[in-house]
């Protein structure tokens, strides 16, 4: 059996691209743990990383495999493919709808349907202020079917300095529910 975590990260147009960047910064450094990462954006997801960091270095990770929002050939698409985990980040309260009704019109919530279905890892970082009750009760809905609302709410504790390193608080947290080992700030220690 393999111990390798295969990832699916899904990059929605929710603003919060400095968390998908810091991300993906991070899963790269973790290649010893990691078989393969799959990564889906939307075309929203490109606009707002443009908009907020200024480039398009979502281009740069030529490490994982990039697949095209509507592809249902992509192999997470499928439970047989064995993907462990799954992290949107950050997630629309689009998308995180979509989920919660169990609409599979794009690769994104077909994979977060399958993740669900097999009872493997969904990790939802949601990142909107404030909830609506419709919003509450998406949250309810997809807790309650077994994956986890990670709010991209950062802690500052550790003393963040740059806008990355506070970015890390959530990421960190997310990678830590995926099961990775990483090396974080941990309370108390």
């Amino acid at each position: 059996m393999n111990s390798k975590h295969k990832i699916i990260v899904s990059i929605s147009g929710a603003s919060g691209s400095i968390y998908a960047k810091v991300l993906l910064d991070k899963l790269s450094q973790l290649s010893a743990q990691i078989e393969q990462v799959g990564i889906v954006m939307s075309d929203n997801a490109k606009d707002v990383w443009r908009q907020e960091l200024g480039n398009e270095t979502y281009n740069k990770y030529d490490q994982f495999n990039f697949y095209d929002k509507n592809n249902f050939f992509a192999p997470f698409a499928s439970g047989s493919a064995k993907y462990t985990t799954m992290i949107i980040c950050p997630c629309s309260m689009g998308t995180m709808a979509r989920i919660s009704s169990g609409i599979s019109n794009d690769l994104t919530t077909r994979a977060a349907d399958v993740i669900l279905k097999e009872r493997r890892k969904l990790i939802l970082m949601i990142r909107d202020t404030p909830y609506s009750l419709i919003h509450i009760n998406n949250m309810k809905t997809i807790t309650e079917a077994g994956g986890i609302i990670c709010p991209a709410s950062p802690s500052f504790y550790s003393n963040p300095k740059t806008f990355e390193e506070l970015a890390a608080t959530v990421v960190d947290r997310a990678l830590d529910l995926a099961g990775l080992d990483i090396k974080s700030f941990r309370w108390a220690e």
